[in-house]
């Protein structure tokens, strides 16, 4: 599928990727995925995203000095969520929109998001989200649909920052502090419920009764989004919490 103009006004350019195709039963986009490039810089990772060896792909690019580049059509289907699972649901790239930024990742130093790419995939989010009616609660990490396989954004992106600009879903988390947790290794009926709560907001985690590792995966993916002052994987009183009320404020889904 040929793109010579972006679909979004505020991409400064098209560099396409031939890693595409089309979505699957004419699936409609209805989440908005961030990841980050984890490469050494910008020009490594558009190669890659490019190469039709590399099998990956997205549809945008947010580069450091706030740039967007557009690399696959929105209608079409980019390669960026890899195995991956969201509310039930597992081809997340048929189902989604994948932005990357341009950042290295925890492999290599992780250094702060710039403001001026944080405006522009703000912006270009509320945009995406806007023309195809998004949810905000599908406002998403590539970390949230692939935990324990990915950690991108993670814990540095400011996920408040979006939500205070109008794009994703978010609720002030919970001080840390005493309070009953769970952690590896226990069963039995709270960690059922736990499981249970996760699954509720969309995670995928079978309700098994045992805190395994697929839990904690979930845990710390959860926490790298929605509790970043603490990343370890455990359920604390805080995470709980959290989770609990950002079920609760959860958005009714848009009318048709």
């Amino acid at each position: 599928m040929a793109l010579l103009v972006p679909d979004s006004p505020l991409a400064q350019k098209v560099v396409p990727s031939p890693n595409s195709g089309e979505r699957r039963d004419g699936r409609r986009p209805d989440m908005l995925l961030l990841h980050y490039t984890g490469m050494r810089d910008a020009a490594s990772a558009l190669q890659r995203l490019a190469d039709p060896l590399a099998e990956v792909s997205c549809h945008y690019v947010a580069l450091e000095d706030g740039r967007i580049l557009q690399m696959v059509p929105e209608a079409a289907r980019a390669w960026h969520a890899g195995v991956s699972s969201w509310a039930g649901e597992t081809d997340l790239n048929s189902a989604s929109i994948g932005v990357e930024l341009v950042n290295p990742g925890h492999d290599g130093g992780y250094p702060d998001f710039p403001d001026a790419q944080i405006e522009a995939v703000t912006a270009l989010g509320l945009d995406i989200v806007a023309r195809w009616r998004m949810p905000a609660d599908r406002v998403l990490a590539h970390s949230d649909v692939a935990p324990g396989r990915k950690l991108d954004p993670g814990e540095k992106f400011p996920w408040e920052r979006l939500h205070r600009a109008g794009l994703g879903h978010w609720t002030k988390p919970a001080p840390l502090g005493d309070g009953r947790s769970f952690g590896p290794g226990e069963e039995g009926q709270p960690i059922q419920a736990l499981q249970a709560m996760f699954g509720m907001y969309g995670y995928g985690l079978e309700v098994t009764g045992v805190y395994d590792a697929r839990t904690e995966a979930v845990v710390a993916a959860f926490q790298r989004h929605f509790r970043q002052d603490l990343v370890d994987g455990v359920a604390d009183a805080s995470t709980i919490t959290t989770l609990r009320d950002l079920i609760r404020s959860r958005p009714a889904p848009p009318s048709a």
